[in-house]
């Protein structure tokens, strides 16, 4: 029996589709306790989601440093921070980039706030936030907020960057309404 070359690349791409598709982690949603994480920033200050205990966060995951969407987003934050910080958030920001392009993308847009970097996308993956194909992979673009007892209170699966913070801001504010 003679196999077409067409074939049987078109099958292997099929069954890793499907195997690459059946490895999804529970989907994370608001009332879960938010994963814990320990990564450097931008600074290589070490941040750990334990640190932020008793404060509102807002961590967004994005794809790349220096891309059209997410510049407008982190700068939309670093522009709403005012506000942002009035209301108790801290904000954090994550990628698979390292250290040191999350140093050169903070510094060139005046990013006050830490970048964290997860290599690999470990923490990205516990968030439901990691897409891989194999050997690559790509971090999504999702934002959680989490309260100050570390549960998530609302998620973000579908994220648009120019007007993402205002919302971000807006559920914030009802979040914190309902606590009170």
């Amino acid at each position: 029996m003679e196999w077409n070359p067409n074939a049987v690349a078109g099958i292997s791409m099929l069954l890793i589709t499907v195997a690459t598709a059946s490895v999804k982690a529970a989907e994370l949603v608001a009332g879960h306790a938010a994963p814990a994480f320990t990564l450097n920033d931008q600074n290589n200050k070490t941040h750990r989601l334990a640190d932020y205990q008793g404060h509102w966060v807002v961590l967004y995951f994005y794809p790349k440093d220096d891309t059209p969407g997410c510049t407008t987003e982190a700068c939309n934050f670093r522009d709403d921070l005012p506000t942002l910080r009035a209301l108790g958030v801290q904000i954090l920001g994550m990628s698979d980039d390292d250290e040191s392009s999350h140093s050169k993308f903070a510094e060139k847009h005046s990013l006050p706030f830490p970048l964290l970097a997860d290599r690999g996308g470990a923490v990205a993956k516990e968030y439901g936030s990691l897409w891989s194909f194999g050997p690559f992979k790509l971090t999504k673009r999702h934002t959680f907020i989490i309260d100050p007892q570390g549960k998530v209170a609302r998620v973000y699966r579908s994220v648009r960057p120019a007007e993402h913070s205002k919302e971000v801001i807006d559920a914030v504010k009802e979040l914190q309404q309902k606590k009170n």
